[in-house]
């Protein structure tokens, strides 16, 4: 079976478009809310962290699930109330509260206040970052994803064309927003947090999705080589057909340990996996639907734009 990938290039186009629509608007509710596109961590603002869990060792303590209305009420009697609160774990027994940043005294006298009204915790980690240092992290990762877009267009200019580098970053952007956007929505339907992990993800998708591009570019060129009479439309629908197999068997490779991880690498890595996971996906996508049909279109437009010159000179 053919996979007709130039012919329905505006059903392809429109689901991206979508998608990408649905994060902006899920980044412009969370600049509403909270003054920041996605839900940032303690790595990027700064503050305390708390991880606490009741201790099930003693009587009666974890008879009844932790109830956020109740932990939101101690916060504010502690001079706390802008908190960020979440009651994780299956079984709704542990706690993780971002706060501004807490001296010995004032962590103790908060642990003492929800034991008090909630039953007796253990610590499990406890995590303090200035908000200088949370603003390093940030710029330090925004400059790095610059750095490898810049040297990805001159590498990709240098090895084909121009106009290939151009679409491939529009690939690349593609990724990266539609990743930001999911974590956008999960932010505000989950209260996920972003941290420094996720300006490590959205390299490593950088890096994997231009990968799986320059498999199809290097395709493309080596079928005007052989066979130059094509028309680029069905120069790339040949393309991408030959490299489709391969493109699907090495992401679905890659997801199957992503998703071990999310479902078992604990808190840690869980949402590093899910990002990873989903700009894979998009990679996968943009790689077999995005750069090439975009490729395809500038050139035919090029080719159209040519003959027309050609026309009017005759």
């Amino acid at each position: 079976m053919k996979l007709e990938v130039i012919k329905q290039r505006s059903l392809w186009w429109t689901i991206s478009a979508a998608v990408i629509l649905a994060g902006i608007v899920a980044m412009l509710i969370n600049w509403q809310q909270i003054k920041s596109p996605l839900r940032p961590s303690l790595d990027f603002v700064g503050g305390t962290r708390l991880q606490l869990e009741l201790d099930c060792t003693k009587p009666n303590n974890c008879d009844r699930v932790i109830d956020p209305a109740v932990v939101r009420t101690v916060m504010e009697t502690q001079g706390l109330a802008g908190s960020s609160i979440q009651v994780v774990g299956n079984e709704e027994r542990a706690l993780s509260i971002r706060t501004s940043t807490l001296d010995v005294d004032q962590r103790t006298q908060l642990l003492a206040a929800l034991t008090e009204k909630i039953g007796t915790f253990t610590t499990s980690q406890i995590d303090s970052v200035g908000a200088t240092l949370g603003r390093q992290i940030f710029t330090s990762g925004l400059l790095a994803l610059l750095i490898s877009f810049a040297g990805i267009m001159g590498y990709l200019s240098l090895r084909f064309q121009f106009d290939y580098a151009v679409f491939a970053i529009v690939a690349l952007l593609h990724d990266v927003l539609i990743t930001i956007g999911m974590f956008a929505i999960f932010g505000l339907l989950f209260g996920i947090e972003v941290d420094s992990l996720f300006i490590v993800a959205l390299l490593t998708i950088v890096g994997f999705s231009v990968n799986d591009t320059v498999v199809i570019y290097d395709r493309i060129r080596e079928t005007i080589q052989i066979d130059g009479d094509r028309s680029i439309d069905e120069t790339i629908d040949l393309a991408v057909n030959q490299t489709l197999a391969r493109s699907i068997n090495t992401t679905l490779t890659t997801l199957f340990p992503l998703t071990a991880i999310f479902l078992l690498g604990g808190e840690t890595l869980k949402y590093f996996a899910l990002a990873l996971i989903i700009g894979f996906i998009a990679g996968a996508y943009s790689s077999i639907f995005i750069a090439s049909t975009s490729l395809a279109w500038w050139r035919g437009r090029s080719e159209k734009s040519a003959n027309r010159v050609e026309i009017s000179e005759g």
